[in-house]
């Protein structure tokens, strides 16, 4: 059965250039209507849509509920529940922010919609063009981070996974670049690392996704996740500290509190026995400490813990508990 669904989603019919472009059309004048409301209007609405979706997309609302058992094992089922329809709902919202972030945020009204905690010494070494790799999870509002990174005049780049949709994704990077940040498409960005980094500029990863059978193994909630080798070997290589950026959204509102949840500086693995292994939980710690702040911001709904580590594959790891 399962070998069967794998041969389906090979042999998927791609969607033509003619079907893409409606798709792209239809969905920019529906965003056209969309923005003739108010931000919090919109987002009202996206909160329905998003407790539709839980309750018609089974295959997202079942994963929800696994994952969110085997993270929070001591939480009733009606807390469960609650959890992940509030999660669906954070995600529509989420759309809803990439469209009107930048109609809304400008540098003269920041303060308006964001507020920030321990981000001062990351933002004296991005001014001082010290280069440094900013991670952030799939949770809360992780977009908006780069687009007021980009709108304060910081030299960032942000590694992303183009659409198959060839005109949603000139959009989206549109959108994504219009105040300054650069996007560089996964495949081809080990080629402008070196150059990204000897000027100074700082590198963004979205880091929480499974890394399939080549990952390296750390403890995300109380279970093994495969989780890519690329941003600690980037670090050791080239010295670089890692800044963990959590953008959550404050009650429903087009508002954000934007924290550094861990600053992890390269003296501090210089001792360690495995040096990307420590990296690499140490920046999953932080993203499960923050998750736990608010876990109804976190995608639930993503495959985070679809692939399995072999028997004795992956060493124990014990990670110091930080105050």
């Amino acid at each position: 059965m399962a070998e069967e669904k794998r041969k389906r989603k090979r042999h998927k019919r791609k969607k033509t250039v003619v079907e893409q472009w409606l798709t792209y059309v239809l969905l920019r004048i529906f965003l056209f209507f969309v923005c003739l409301f108010p931000v919090e209007k919109v987002l009202k609405f996206a909160r329905f849509l998003g407790r539709g979706m839980w309750k018609y997309y089974a295959g997202g609302r079942e994963r929800a509920i696994e994952h969110l058992r085997a993270s929070f094992p001591e939480k009733d089922d009606a807390w469960i529940e609650r959890t992940g329809i509030r999660s669906f709902e954070q995600l529509v919202m989420l759309a809803v922010d990439v469209v009107f972030s930048p109609r809304l945020i400008h540098k003269e009204n920041w303060e308006q919609y964001s507020r920030y905690k321990n981000v001062e010494r990351v933002k004296w070494m991005m001014q001082g063009k010290e280069p440094l790799l900013l991670v952030a999870a799939h949770y809360g509002n992780f977009e908006i981070m780069g687009y007021l990174l980009g709108e304060f005049g910081f030299d960032i780049y942000s590694i992303a996974r183009p659409f198959d949709n060839k005109f949603l994704n000139k959009y989206l990077y549109d959108v994504r670049q219009k105040k300054s940040q650069k996007i560089i498409d996964k495949k081809g960005a080990s080629q402008q690392m070196d150059d990204i980094i000897r000027q100074g500029s700082a590198l963004c990863f979205i880091a929480d996704q499974n890394a399939g059978k080549k990952g390296i193994f750390v403890d995300f909630f109380g279970r093994k996740a495969s989780t890519y080798k690329s941003i600690g070997l980037l670090a050791i290589q080239y010295n670089l500290p890692i800044g963990v950026g959590v953008s959550r959204r404050v009650g429903d509102r087009f508002f954000f509190e934007i924290e550094i949840a861990r600053l992890i500086m390269p003296a501090e693995w210089k001792d360690k026995d495995d040096p990307l292994l420590w990296i690499t939980q140490e920046y999953t710690k932080a993203f499960e400490d923050s998750i736990r702040k608010a876990p109804t911001q976190y995608w639930w709904i993503h495959r985070r813990w679809k692939t399995r580590p072999k028997n004795g594959q992956q060493k124990q790891f014990i990670f110091s508990n930080r105050s």
